[in-house]
């Protein structure tokens, strides 16, 4: 899947949501996700970080 088909994708789902959800539901939806995708790039961060053999170490 490229980059365009990607945002479709992602737009269409967004409109099916909204279309079958509340605003409440919409609401939550919406901070969970929020929360998830700065959960993973908080992960990403740190093992690119923190794990890779990479590590330039002082003496």
């Amino acid at each position: 899947m490229n980059s365009c088909e990607l945002v479709a994708f992602v737009s269409s789902v967004a409109c099916a949501l909204s279309n079958n959800c509340t605003e409440d539901e919409l609401a939550i939806m919406a901070a969970v996700f929020s929360q998830l995708g700065d959960t993973l790039d908080t992960i990403l961060v740190h093992k690119e970080i923190c794990c890779s053999d990479k590590i330039k170490k002082t003496d």
